[in-house]
């Protein structure tokens, strides 16, 4: 599913215009996202939570030519499914 067919069903789920549900999806992705940059997380109960986990440097190597390479560290976002949703998978 991409991004228009999820719009596609919330709207039909809710019954909302595609343009309200567009508005929706794009809110929640951007409060997500500026959340996770402030170094916070996002828990919906039942769902999941979403945060960030902190990357440290390493070295790595380049595949085509062999050669080792540092990688610097970074942040990662994360998603831990929630035992509701999980159980709803199973």
């Amino acid at each position: 599913m991409n991004k228009t067919e999820l719009v596609a069903a919330i709207a039909d789920k809710a019954g909302l215009s595609k343009k309200d549900a567009e508005a929706t999806v794009n809110a929640f992705t951007d409060v997500v996202a500026k959340e996770l940059k402030k170094g916070g997380k996002v828990q919906l109960v039942g769902f999941g939570t979403f945060e960030v986990t902190k990357r440290s440097a390493r070295t790595g190597r380049n595949p085509q030519t062999g050669a080792t390479m540092k990688i610097a560290a970074s942040k990662a976002p994360k998603f831990k499914a929630g035992k509701a949703f999980k159980d709803a998978l199973n």
